[in-house]
C-alpha cells in the first residue's frame, strides 16, 4: 500500500512538474507566433482551446457538468466573469512576452500570492498572520523601488497578479474542476474570438492562411499549449500535497525570469534586481510562515488523535473496571495541545 502511495506520488511530481515547467517556458513558444499580432494570438488560443478541451471531454464523455451548469445562473455569470478577466491576463501576457517584458511578466506571477493574500483579508475579511502582514510590506516596498526602477508603475506585472489572483478568486467561487471551467470559459470567449478572426481575415489582416502551413499549425497549437498543463497539474493536485504544489508553483516565474535575463537579455538595472530580491523575500517569508503553519496543523491533528484515543481508553477502562490510563490524555484546555476543531 505504502510503495502505491509512493507511486501515485511520484506521478504527481512528474505531472506538477511537467505542468509548471511547461507553463515557465512558454515565453519560448508565443515568439514563434509572430508575425500575427498579440490580440490575434489571443484569438486563436480561445478558439483552439474550446476545441481541444471539447474533444477531450467529448473523449471520456465527461459532460454531466455542463447540464447543472445551465441550471445554476449564478454559476453562469461568474464563468462570464472568469472567462472576462483570463482574457485579460491571457491577453497581457502574450504582448508582454513578444513585446521584449518577460521579466516584468514573470514578476506578476512572483508577485501573485502576496496580492492574492491581500485580496482575501480586502474582500473575504480574512485575517493575515503577522508574519503575512511582514511579507505583504514587503511586496509592497518591492513595487515602489521596482516603479523606480523602470521609471514608472510595473503595470504589466500588477495586470497579471491582480488579474489571476481575481480569477482564482472567482474559480473557487464556481467550483468546477480544471479542464471543465476551461471549457465553459472558452465557450464564453468562442464566438467573440471566432467573429474578430472572421473580421480579421475579411480586412486581410490575418495571418492564419497566409503565412504557410507551418504558421497555420503553431496558431492551432494555441490549444493544446493551454490545455496539456491544465491536465497535468489536475493529475499532480490529486496526488501531491498542497503544500508541495504551492512549492512547485514558484518553478514557473524562476523559469520566465531566467529565460529573460539568459535568453531574451532583458535589462536588469541595480534597482530592478533590489525590487526582484525584496520579492524572493516577502515569498520566503510566506513559504516558511506556510510551512511552520502546516507542520503544525499536521501535529496538532496527531495529537488530536490521541486525545480520541485516550478518551476511548479511559471510558473502557472505567467499564471492565480497570484503573484508567492517562498515557494518550491530553491536558483539557491547553490551546497548544488541543486539535484544530476543538480550538475552534
Amino acid at each position: 500500500m505504502a510503495g502505491k502511495s509512493r507511486g501515485e506520488q511520484r506521478i504527481g511530481m512528474a505531472n506538477g512538474f511537467a505542468a509548471y515547467g511547461m507553463w515557465g517556458l512558454v515565453p519560448l513558444y508565443w515568439p514563434l507566433l509572430k508575425p500575427a499580432g498579440a490580440t490575434e494570438i489571443l484569438a486563436h488560443r480561445m478558439v483552439w482551446s474550446l476545441v481541444v478541451v471539447a474533444g477531450a471531454l467529448l473523449f471520456v464523455r465527461r459532460w454531466a457538468w455542463a447540464k447543472e451548469l445551465v441550471r445554476r445562473p449564478r454559476q453562469l455569470a461568474l464563468i462570464v466573469v472568469a472567462a472576462a478577466v483570463i482574457t485579460v491576463n491571457w491577453g497581457v501576457y502574450i504582448w508582454a512576452v513578444n513585446a521584449g517584458h518577460v521579466v516584468e511578466a514573470s514578476l506578476g506571477y512572483f508577485i501573485n500570492p502576496l496580492v492574492t493574500i491581500a485580496m482575501g483579508v480586502l474582500l473575504l475579511k480574512e485575517r493575515m498572520r503577522p508574519v503575512q502582514w511582514v511579507a505583504v510590506g514587503v511586496g509592497f516596498l518591492a513595487v515602489v523601488v521596482l516603479t523606480v526602477g523602470y521609471g514608472r508603475l510595473p503595470w504589466i506585472s500588477l495586470v497579471l497578479a491582480f488579474s489571476f489572483a481575481t480569477y482564482g478568486l472567482v474559480k473557487k467561487k464556481v467550483g468546477l474542476g480544471g479542464v471543465e471551467s476551461l471549457a465553459a470559459e472558452t465557450a464564453v470567449q468562442f464566438l467573440p474570438a471566432l467573429s474578430y478572426l472572421v473580421w480579421l481575415s475579411a480586412q486581410g489582416s490575418a495571418t492564419f492562411a497566409s503565412e504557410g502551413a507551418g504558421h497555420a499549425a503553431l496558431l492551432a497549437s494555441t490549444g493544446i499549449v493551454t490545455a496539456v498543463p491544465l491536465v497535468c497539474f489536475g493529475a499532480a493536485a490529486i496526488r501531491v500535497p498542497l503544500s508541495t504544489l504551492g512549492l512547485l508553483q514558484y518553478l514557473a516565474p524562476v523559469f520566465q525570469f531566467l529565460l529573460g535575463v539568459v535568453y531574451f537579455s532583458e535589462d536588469m538595472p541595480p534597482e530592478r534586481w533590489a525590487g526582484f530580491a525584496l520579492v524572493w523575500l516577502a515569498l520566503v517569508l510566506l513559504t516558511g510562515d506556510a510551512w511552520r503553519t502546516a507542520r503544525r496543523g499536521r501535529r496538532l491533528g496527531v495529537e488530536g488523535v490521541a486525545v480520541v484515543d485516550g478518551a476511548a481508553r479511559k471510558v473502557e477502562g472505567v467499564s471492565s473496571g480497570a484503573v484508567p490510563s492517562s498515557a494518550g490524555v491530553v491536558p483539557e484546555g491547553d490551546p497548544e495541545t488541543m486539535p484544530p476543531a476543538a480550538k475552534a
